[in-house]
């Protein structure tokens, strides 16, 4: 039940949804352009506003280029649900990687094995059968149409 809460809160993932802003400041060297500006703070979508002698603006926040100084406001998720979120991100990388092999094939292994808790001829094994065909005709329509 966990882990499928998190993942339908990953479909809200580009909204504000349960985030929070929090603001850091970080200290950077002095007078760096833009591009450099995006590259050190390694921010999603970081665009510029505006640009002045002074300060950089973007969308997140602000550089002072006199002293280096970035405030930076990001939306998150409270640590708790950032654990969840990072459940289903699991790369190769990661410790949870094997886990979520595991999961997912216990899921699979779950669902094809339900068919076989029924006799054959019962009309609970065929109308199961039909739901499961339902099922997998509509996530087809949904790869194809997406």
């Amino acid at each position: 039940m966990i882990y499928a809460s998190s993942g339908v809160l990953l479909i809200f993932r580009t909204t504000d949804f349960l985030k929070y802003e929090q603001t850091t400041e970080q200290q950077l060297a002095p007078g760096l352009s833009k591009e450099q500006l995006g590259k050190q703070l390694r921010l999603k979508n970081f665009r510029v506003k505006e640009e002045s002698s002074e300060f950089i603006l973007f969308e997140q926040g602000r550089y002072a280029k006199n002293d280096g100084t970035a405030i930076v406001t990001a939306k998150k998720y409270p640590p708790a649900v950032q654990k969840l979120v990072d459940l289903h991100k699991a790369t190769p990388n990661s410790p949870l990687f094997f886990m979520n092999v595991f999961f997912g094939l216990g899921l699979l292994f779950l669902a094809v094995s339900s068919f076989f808790m029924f006799l054959r001829k019962a009309p609970t094994y065929k109308t199961g059968l039909k739901f499961a065909l339902a099922g997998f005709v509509v996530a087809v329509v949904m790869v194809l149409t997406a």
